[in-house]
């Protein structure tokens, strides 16, 4: 399977892989936050558009095509403007993308990076047949903030998705009760991780020493048994020039 970005402009944005790293989180004492896996790989998935241009923008909050104003540290940078209005602050790409046949692109904000007074707004593309470019789009939560992006800070994430994937899906509630092993195995972690979280109010405990459980970076349950497709660490290809 193959995703292709296709030059349209003289500069387009840059692209990488996607990062484990967040800075908020590398602020935060032991950078606790990296133990939760399933926000860490969310965080690898896909690959990052770089903003190209350092500025800072303010919403008057009107709905008129002028009711943002920016201040650029340099030159004003044609990819970034605002085309739609109501406060939505738009980038410019500058690429083309293709995908393998059936795959979609999903053009989203890079995962756990929350932006004050601002937030990402998501689309799908059908980037295996469209002739077009499309744009990633800022709305401004708070009026008259004033808001910054810096050079190289990721603006956007870039994930191929398989059409038609999720209604493949039959959605069914049930009792847990109705999957006794299931059943069980829940209990099980369930009293374990009640029994830690007492253990670790006692000074000197075995669980204060440890800090937090690893089962789930481990891949397994709570007798041990693990998972042979668990992943975690994910490693997306680069770009490279074709």
């Amino acid at each position: 399977m193959q995703i292709t970005a296709y030059e349209v402009v003289e500069d387009p944005m840059p692209i990488r892989i996607a990062q484990r790293s967040r800075d908020w989180i590398d602020e935060l004492p032991e950078r606790f936050a990296y133990r939760c896996l399933p926000l860490a790989i969310a965080n690898q998935i896909g690959w990052e558009l770089l903003n190209p241009s350092a500025f800072t923008a303010r919403w008057n909050g009107k709905p008129g095509l002028d009711a943002i104003s920016f201040k650029f540290d340099g030159e004003p940078n044609p990819l970034i403007g605002s085309h739609f209005g109501h406060g939505v602050l738009t980038f410019s790409f500058g690429y083309l993308f293709r995908t393998t046949k059936s795959h979609n692109l999903w053009v989203k904000g890079p995962a756990n990076q929350p932006k004050d007074g601002i937030a990402p707004l998501e689309g799908i593309i059908e980037t295996d047949w469209a002739p077009f470019t499309f744009t990633m789009n800022w709305q401004f939560t708070r009026k008259r903030l004033k808001v910054r992006f810096e050079e190289g800070e990721p603006i956007a994430t870039i994930v191929p998705y398989p059409r038609h994937y999720p209604r493949k899906f039959d959605a069914v509630t049930k009792n847990l009760n109705t999957n006794p092993k299931l059943y069980q195995q829940y209990v099980d972690w369930r009293n374990d991780r009640n029994a830690f979280n007492a253990a670790l109010k006692e000074s000197g405990s075995e669980a204060q020493k440890q800090g937090w459980q690893r089962t789930y970076m481990k891949g397994e349950d709570q007798s041990g048994t693990v998972f042979a497709g668990h992943e975690t660490k994910i490693q997306m290809k680069e770009f490279k020039r074709g």
